[in-house]
């Protein structure tokens, strides 16, 4: 893992494709960009590249000292991206044939939902990047999860009062039980969900909500999740086989037109997006049940409260739409043993997750088992180049998973005690939580 050096992380602006007039800055949070704080070589940058605000790609490159990183990254760019002259906006999903009212392409009012347990400094960075949003009109509301002490309340009531900022506490643990807190106390009909360890870019919360005014189907909205440091070798080992980043084109899940290249469709559920950078309608989400208080971070199913709810309201008939121009900085987990609990994690949330969709909903078992077949060797063909690793340049892809380091065995293998440790620790939790209803149930 020592080879796993780390690197900057930075944006890069083209005002135009061929690179000219380049700008470039750190990540959000992120250190100066530094040129003579790499090796003799110079500092390797992982840059997210935007064209006129818009993000198109990402490029790793290497900077010597006294080169100009823009120029440098911008060329580079240049080479690896394909970028329109003049971008297109991402293709609205089609509307109804009939809808009850006219879509009004207008930015919904919204509720911004942050569970959060026992970390207050992260919090406070997050919460400042939120209140930054260019939105027009929305609140924040802080979950307190089971908390161990007053820190969190704290930091809402005293740093944040009259900022917009809620807290509300939610004494049963979980990610799920806490997410179902904000659901139930939320005042506007859109809910977007993010996690306390992000930095939302300040277009985030705009670009998340809009498709909802312009698609009145629409259940659910993702966003693009970016490193906000690579640092130490976990982060840039999992940066290297995706992250949580789910590319740069926008893309609409629709129940009524099943995508072609997912013969799982609608079980590959971390296809869509992940929990960090997510948004639904109210009603719709209430209507499924809310998220499943037995799976999430923080219960013995250790996952998948954020693929139960994609895939259920899929399930439903409800497309899903993923949007790139959504972004917010993660600070992925520093620490090797923080990765492997989380490579464990991943394998016992999906299963959990799926073990929780077949209780709520058994008529999706059928269709599950008929899909498994292909969806089995397509799963085989995906996950190739992540058991065997790749040769060519050493660094974080510019394309996301294009698996430049291989994936440690270790790993692969906690992620299969994980998918069958899953259904387990889900019927764990749904008895820990035996005769408790959803936060609105009863209201």
């Amino acid at each position: 893992m020592g080879r796993l050096a780390g690197l900057a992380v930075a944006e890069l602006e083209l005002d135009a494709a061929d690179g000219t007039g380049a700008r470039i800055w750190p990540a959000p949070g992120g250190p100066p960009l530094d040129t003579a704080a790499g090796d003799g070589a110079g500092r390797r940058i992982f840059a997210l590249v935007r064209l006129r605000g818009r993000p198109v790609g990402t490029v790793v490159g290497r900077v010597r000292a006294g080169d100009d990183p823009a120029s440098v990254l911008a060329k580079q760019a240049a080479d690896e991206i394909v970028v329109p002259e003049a971008p297109e906006a991402p293709e609205a999903p089609e509307a109804p044939e009939a809808p009850e009212r006219p879509p009004t392409g207008e930015v919904p009012r919204a509720t911004v939902v942050v569970a959060t347990r026992e970390r207050p400094a992260q919090l406070a960075r997050a919460l400042d990047s939120l209140l930054a949003q260019d939105h027009p009109d929305f609140e924040i509301v802080v979950v307190d999860n089971a908390p161990a002490t007053g820190a969190t309340r704290e930091l809402v009531t005293s740093a944040y009062a009259g900022r917009g900022v809620r807290y509300a506490l939610e004494p049963v643990p979980g990610l799920a039980a806490a997410h179902n807190r904000g659901v139930a106390v939320a005042g506007a009909d859109v809910l977007a969900f993010t996690d306390d360890d992000v930095i939302a870019d300040p277009h985030w919360l705009t670009a998340l909500t809009r498709p909802f005014g312009e698609d009145l189907r629409l259940a659910c909205v993702t966003g693009l999740i970016l490193p906000a440091r690579l640092t130490t070798p976990a982060q840039v080992l999992l940066e290297s086989h995706g992250g949580f980043a789910k590319g740069f084109s926008a893309r609409c899940y629709d129940p009524a037109h099943p995508p072609a290249d997912e013969p799982l469709f609608p079980f590959t559920a971390g296809r869509f997006g992940s929990g960090a950078n997510m948004a639904f309608r109210a009603g719709p989400l209430r209507s499924v049940g809310g998220f499943d208080p037995a799976t999430g971070t923080g219960t013995p199913a250790k996952g998948g409260d954020d693929l139960y709810a994609f895939v259920r309201l899929l399930a439903e008939g409800h497309p899903l739409y993923y949007t790139p121009d959504a972004i917010v900085w993660h600070h992925h987990r520093e620490r090797w043993e923080d990765l492997c609990g989380q490579a464990y994690g991943y394998g016992a949330g999906l299963t959990a997750c799926l073990t929780a969709l077949l209780v709520s909903r058994p008529a999706l078992l059928p269709p599950l088992l008929a899909r498994l077949p292909r969806g089995l060797a397509h799963a085989r063909t995906m996950t190739a180049p992540r058991a065997t690793g790749a040769a060519g340049r050493p660094g974080v892809p510019g394309e996301h998973g294009a698996y430049t380091y291989p994936w440690p065995r270790h790993l692969s293998r906690l992620e299969r005690r994980g998918l069958l440790y899953g259904p387990l620790g889900y019927v764990r939790a749904r008895l820990a939580l035996r005769g408790a209803a959803r936060p609105w149930e009863g209201r």
